[in-house]
């Protein structure tokens, strides 16, 4: 929560930060987007063996939270795009590195019935902080104005470091001593064979669609400001957006709660679809090219409620396919194809929203979210595959269950 509270504070207003105080435009953006989604999904692949020792997980996920505060927050200081480009990408690989080491801490302390519900609440922890950064962002960019915001963004990440460090610490005294240091490998053929690959094609065809924020934002303060009959300033259209997306981190926070209990209830399949549809009519809502903000909030608000469904599904199938000893490398994968497939979501739609227009570029995003829909009945663990070499952990859980 800390942690997007600082990083989505920033976030908020890069999109105006980029094209009012540096000059560059919405293709800019689209690829230091793109290009830092790339990084994070590469860090996440590297950091899935680094996190399979338990030794090294709390130090990963400390150092990785500190890492996307400071990185962040510099981003303040910036005059040239290039910089903003190198230090987004540092945030994101802080950010990737530590996701793997996170996830397992989650799924070492949750019974595998609950696992829909420890990532639904994990993702509504992250949500809910992406509702208090835009909130910040938008009281913060009246008062002390759009750099200074950015620096401020630093506080709440180094809460986040804090916080992560106290409850690594406090899991290990809660599980107690753990298998010894575990050799380095991405596991590649083991998770092929568990089916990993079968089950996150949905999840790549989704995250082919799966556009930066940052262009939602983009898309509704241009459309805000240039109403000829509301008369709005770019800081009033700006605000307003900020508020906007508020709304959407909202919508997802709760999604996020309802979709993890509805995954441990029925499946993640139906949960995952229900996503991807929510995100056609939000495309849609965005491609169209009106002024009024009760329809920008619709959109917003059908956006939030499809990545709050879909990441927890994806997140719980990962945890329900593989045993615990591959089970941060699936993670990592998961990462890679989240990052991979938003690389090639928000550049290629950058730049057709420079070419042609934003709705062209909107309805590109949709296209893909209509195939994840039509491919989603392959998102779901092969239960032979997800027996094999299950840990005694899992063994007694299901057992108490039972």
């Amino acid at each position: 929560m800390f942690s997007d509270a600082g990083h989505e504070l920033a976030t908020s207003v890069l999109p105006t930060f980029l094209t009012s105080t540096l000059h560059a435009g919405p293709a800019a953006l689209g690829a230091i987007e793109g290009i830092s989604d790339a990084l994070i999904g590469l860090s996440k692949l590297a950091g899935g063996p680094l996190a399979a020792d338990p030794r090294r997980r709390a130090r990963l996920a400390s150092s990785g939270y500190l890492g996307t505060a400071i990185a962040t927050a510099a981003i303040g200081l910036t005059t040239a795009v290039w910089q903003v480009a190198i230090l987004r990408a540092t945030a994101w690989v802080s950010r990737g590195i530590r996701s793997p080491a996170r996830d397992m801490l989650l799924t070492s302390m949750a019974p595998q019935g609950a696992y829909g519900r420890a990532f639904g609440v994990e993702r509504a922890g992250d949500n809910g902080g992406a509702i208090l950064g835009p909130l910040l962002a938008a009281a913060l960019v009246t008062v002390v104005g759009i750099r200074h915001a950015i620096l401020l963004a630093i506080v709440p990440g180094i809460f986040a470091a804090i916080s992560i460090t106290i409850a690594a610490r406090q899991a290990r005294t809660t599980l107690g001593a753990e298998e010894g240091r575990r050799t380095l490998s991405l596991s590649l053929g083991e998770l092929g064979t568990a089916g990993l690959a079968r089950a996150l094609t949905p999840a790549a065809l989704f995250e082919m669609g799966n556009l930066a924020t940052t262009l939602l934002i983009l898309r509704a303060t241009n459309l805000l400001h240039t109403g000829a009959a509301n008369g709005r300033t770019l800081t009033q259209a700006t605000t307003l957006a900020i508020l906007l997306y508020a709304a959407h981190n909202a919508a997802a926070t709760v999604a996020s709660l309802i979709g993890g209990r509805a995954v441990d209830r029925t499946s993640a399949r139906l949960v995952f679809a229900v996503g991807a549809a929510a995100y056609v009519l939000g495309y849609a809502t965005f491609a169209w090219d009106q002024h009024r903000w009760p329809v920008l909030l619709v959109g917003f608000l059908l956006s939030g409620v499809g990545i709050g469904f879909a990441e927890t599904a994806e997140s719980t199938v990962v945890a329900q396919l593989l045993p615990e000893r591959l089970r941060s490398n699936g993670f990592g994968v998961l990462g890679l194809v989240q990052s991979v497939g938003d690389l090639g979501a928000t550049l290629v739609a950058g730049l057709i929203w420079a070419a042609v227009s934003p709705t062209a570029a909107f309805l590109y995003a949709a296209s893909w979210m209509v195939l994840s829909v039509t491919a989603s009945g392959w998102l779901r663990p092969h239960r032979k595959g997800s027996a094999q070499g299950r840990s005694e952990h899992d063994k007694e859980e299901v057992e108490d269950e039972f």
